[in-house]
């Protein structure tokens, strides 16, 4: 079966943006955005929310014609392009880039498209995060905490205060060079 994995980078002081939403704070150097490819690249589609969806169209379709652009982000346009999206969102009217919009997140959907042949899905954008988290969807966490403190801005958890205590285990430890830290948990057998 396939998995639900939440990837999200977030400050040391638990924030995933700044307080005008900033996103330049993260310390994404060639490292970790290889990283990321290498990641991405066997994801069977990406589930995102309207605002991470406009964030990544905004950039990515064309992003690799900039003849400037570091080879990691390049590759990591063409990722995106092909990718299968899921967008969940009750007002957006048309997305592009193989994307499929989605209006509620309904849990026996989302059981039966981990069901389905094929890569995990990674999860992103913080909002949708918290409504998969709610409905138990979630088996794996991938957060990326980078040396930095920010001191206000959008907190990376409280969108999860109606979620159940859920044990974890930590599967994976790993330190860039740029200092960011992984950490990655699967949830814990039920008990």
């Amino acid at each position: 079966m396939r998995k639900i994995v939440l990837v999200m980078s977030m400050s040391l002081d638990g924030y995933m943006e700044g307080p005008n939403h900033e996103l330049d704070w993260a310390l994404v150097d060639d490292e970790l955005h290889t990283h990321f490819n290498d990641l991405l690249r066997g994801m069977g589609a990406f589930i995102e929310g309207r605002v991470t969806y406009e964030l990544m169209a905004d950039f990515w379709p064309t992003a690799d014609r900039d003849p400037n652009l570091p080879r990691p982000m390049a590759d990591f346009a063409a990722i995106w392009r092909t990718m299968p999206k899921l967008v969940f969102s009750r007002t957006l009217q048309r997305a592009d880039w193989h994307s499929t919009i989605v209006r509620d997140v309904v849990p026996d959907d989302i059981r039966a498209l981990k069901a389905q042949e094929g890569g995990d899905l990674v999860l992103g954008g913080v909002s949708l995060a918290g409504e998969f988290l709610r409905h138990d969807l979630v088996d794996e966490f991938r957060l990326y905490v980078h040396p930095v403190l920010i001191g206000r801005g959008r907190p990376a958890f409280t969108q999860y205060e109606a979620m159940r205590l859920t044990p974890l285990r930590l599967i994976e430890t790993h330190t860039f060079g740029n200092g960011v830290v992984l950490l990655r948990h699967a949830r814990s057998a039920k008990s």
